[in-house]
């Protein structure tokens, strides 16, 4: 199948360090090389790919500090996606609602991943106006603010199996947090997690300019103290041992959180997670088995000395049973199947 993969600009594909959605795409797309589909990756021209790659730009626009106007690449992506639309018998857009106005115009068919949250007021108004774009969820419950969108399945994320390994040896005496200094993302939690548990504590987190006076007058000054280590930006080389050697990774969102890669990042390497019960984490977690789901800082601090009892081995056989990209595949093309068989334009 000749099938287009439409990503966002902001980092490449995949991203050097922090990005979720971007990350995915690329699972996705080598998946679909090895399986042997003719694939063409529409991302920033610095992207890593097996497939063909075609660009509006030529690095991440987050790269670039002279672009002030990162929509105008995204308008241009658009529409060199619709000037090739006909050379493809699928296409699959990740870039949330920006293209709905000329997806719905175009003859190929087509599917939309929506990798963020839903539930913001002003979306109501956007997706009553395209009620029949196709989209895809990532969890069941990024659906609850919208459930009578054009769903057509959910699909959760996955990862190459090899990309990490778990080590049946003693796990480190350490915390993990990855994320964003966002207040969603809660890593104040984190930091008093350890903090009562005497626990040492690494950070690896990205922070935004939008984010920034956040950190320097929510986060920085907890940032004190033997147990917390502020490491930086890491990228997926840096993943294995950092969340590999963790006891256990901290998850403590408080937003609706669609899916939360880290989770199943940590849950390859063996690594447990303790979540807080937001948005996908009861999809994801599978609490006594691959981590524990919690509601307070208190029952975070008390399940850390359960951790120990966790089965590791556990914890990767439920990402390669539940979480890996060739599943992923599989369910997607699952979608790409049907909507082709349903489209008017192949019918005819």
């Amino acid at each position: 199948m000749k099938i287009a993969q439409v990503a966002p600009l902001y980092e490449r594909v995949p991203p050097k360090f922090y990005g979720g959605t971007e990350r995915i795409v690329s699972y996705l797309t080598e998946e679909l090389v090895r399986q042997g589909h003719d694939v063409t990756l529409f991302a920033s021209g610095d992207s890593l790919t097996s497939a063909r790659l075609a660009s509006v730009c030529d690095e991440a626009l987050r790269l670039n500090q002279d672009i002030k106007d990162d929509i105008l690449y995204h308008i241009l992506l658009v529409e060199e996606v619709a000037r090739h639309a006909a050379e493809f018998d699928f296409i699959h857009f990740h870039l949330n609602y920006l293209h709905f106005p000329i997806a719905r115009r175009l003859p190929t068919p087509h599917i939309t991943t929506l990798h963020g949250r839903l539930d913001l007021p002003e979306y109501v108004s956007l997706y009553r106006e395209f009620p029949d774009a196709p989209v895809v969820s990532i969890s069941d419950s990024q659906r609850e603010p919208l459930p009578w969108l054009n769903w057509q399945a959910t699909v959760h994320h996955g990862l190459p199996e090899n990309l990490f390994q778990w080590r049946a040896e003693s796990p480190g005496k350490y915390l993990a947090f990855i994320g964003r200094f966002s207040p969603e993302k809660r890593v104040d939690r984190a930091i008093e997690i350890a903090k009562r548990s005497g626990m040492p504590l690494k950070i690896a987190a990205k922070i935004e300019n939008a984010e920034l006076e956040y950190y320097k007058t929510a986060v920085e000054p907890l940032l004190d103290g033997p147990l917390i280590e502020y490491i930086g930006e890491i990228g997926e080389q840096q993943k294995q041992d950092f969340l590999g050697d963790a006891y256990a990774q901290i998850f403590p969102i408080d937003w609706p959180e669609p899916f939360g890669l880290v989770t199943i990042e940590a849950m390859a390497c063996g690594t447990p997670t303790i979540a807080f019960r937001c948005g996908s984490v009861p999809e994801i977690i599978d609490d006594g088995v691959t981590g524990f789901i919690v509601d307070s800082v208190e029952e975070a601090v008390e399940s850390l000395e359960r951790v120990a009892a966790l089965d590791r081995g556990n914890c990767r056989r439920t990402f390669q049973k539940r979480f890996s990209a060739s599943r992923m595949v599989k369910d997607y093309m699952k979608v790409y199947a049907r909507i082709q068989s349903e489209s008017p334009s192949v019918a005819a």
